[in-house]
Order: C-alpha cells, then sequence, then structure tokens
C-alpha cells in the first residue's frame, strides 16, 4: 500500500494544479483596447464603447442644431427666435469643441463638423452618409424648413427643434441604461448638463409656439 501512496498523491497535486490554472484563466478580465490602456496609463478614469458612441453622436446631433440656428436670421425670425438660436448656436459649438477634446485625448476619432449641411464627418471614413441620431432631421426635413420664412419658418423651427432636442435626452438616457456607462466623471457632468438644458429649452419653446 504504501508504494502506491505516492503516485496517488503526485497525480492528485497535478490535477489541483491543472484546475487552479484552469480557473485563474478563465477569471482573466478582457484585455483593453490601446485607447482604453492609454487611458488608464495616463491615471483617467475608465470608460466604455457606449461613451465614445454618445459622445461621436452627439457631435453630429449638435451640428445639425447649430445649422439649423444659424438659418434664422436670414430666414425672417421674429426676435425671441433670433435670441434662442443664438445661444444655440454659440453654446452647442462650444459643447461640440468640448466632446472632440475629450475624444481626442483618449486617441478616440472624433467627428468633425460641417455646419453648411448639418452633417459632421468621421475622420479616415469618406463616403459614409450622415449619422441620424435620435430626433435628427431627415434631408426633406431641413429642406421644408430652408424653404421656410418668416412666422413660417418661426413655427418649423420651434417644432422640429423640440423634436431635436427630444432626440437628444434619449441619447442621454441610453447612455445612462448602458452597462458601465455615464461613470467617466466628465462624461456625467455633460450628458447630465445636456439633458438639463435641453429640458429646460423644450419647455421654453413649447412657450413661444403657444405665443
Amino acid at each position: 500500500m504504501k508504494s502506491m501512496s505516492c503516485p496517488i498523491v503526485a497525480a492528485g497535486l497535478m490535477v489541483a494544479i491543472a484546475l487552479a490554472g484552469s480557473a485563474s484563466s478563465a477569471q482573466q478580465p478582457a484585455p483593453l483596447t490601446p485607447a482604453q490602456k492609454a487611458a488608464a496609463d495616463s491615471g483617467r478614469p475608465p470608460y466604455t464603447a457606449a461613451d465614445v458612441h454618445f459622445m461621436q453622436g452627439m457631435i453630429h446631433h449638435h451640428s445639425q442644431a447649430v445649422t439649423m440656428a444659424r438659418w434664422a436670421p436670414t430666414h425672417g425670425a421674429r426676435a425671441d427666435v433670433l435670441r434662442l438660436c443664438a445661444r444655440i448656436d454659440v453654446a452647442q459649438r462650444d459643447e461640440i469643441v468640448t466632446m472632440q477634446r475629450w475624444l481626442r485625448d483618449r486617441h478616440e476619432m472624433a467627428p468633425e463638423p460641417d455646419f453648411k449641411t448639418g452633417t459632421a464627418a468621421m475622420p479616415g471614413m469618406a463616403g459614409m452618409g450622415p449619422m441620424l441620431m435620435p430626433g435628427m432631421l431627415t434631408p426633406e426635413q431641413m429642406t421644408q424648413l430652408d424653404n421656410a420664412r418668416g412666422p413660417d419658418f418661426d413655427r418649423l423651427f420651434l417644432t422640429f427643434m423640440i423634436q431635436h432636442h427630444e432626440g437628444a435626452l434619449t441619447m442621454v438616457h441610453q447612455l445612462f441604461d448602458s452597462e458601465g456607462a455615464g461613470q467617466d466623471e466628465d462624461i456625467f457632468k455633460f450628458a447630465s448638463d445636456v439633458g438639463a438644458d435641453q429640458t429646460a429649452e423644450i419647455d421654453r419653446m413649447h412657450n413661444m409656439l403657444g405665443g
């Protein structure tokens, strides 16, 4: 019996070592992407693909809003609509710069806005059609707004911009509903500000339409 004990013990040890090794390998986390590793190495908080998608999509979204707002002075908009459009133009262009900086700091692609067409292009991805995020106007709606003048422009602009802002709120909700997203401090603050600001502007535009 003693002569059999050593081989049995040795075999048991080999099985235990093998099981421990397989358990250890199964628990290894998924490897970081190069951009996520760069962010971790820089000491920044982690971020997710949903965070990147939100920032890139919101640049497209803001680009169209700025284009719509810039039509107001040449399309006979009334005074209060002009003031609203000026605010949207300045605020959302500043936010585009902030979003581009966030993306570039993490070595992610940052769309370049075109305020003449209301679209944004992804570097190195020429030939792709414009991205229509939630609430964005279709090309037909953009043409309809561009052709309107005076009171018709005011009514269409307010109606379409309410639709546009509601789409931005949908994007914010989608971000915070995504697992692990919205934890980055900059992302959380920016998305929260978008939610608060655009909710307030929706209320204001409803009042303007009623007036």
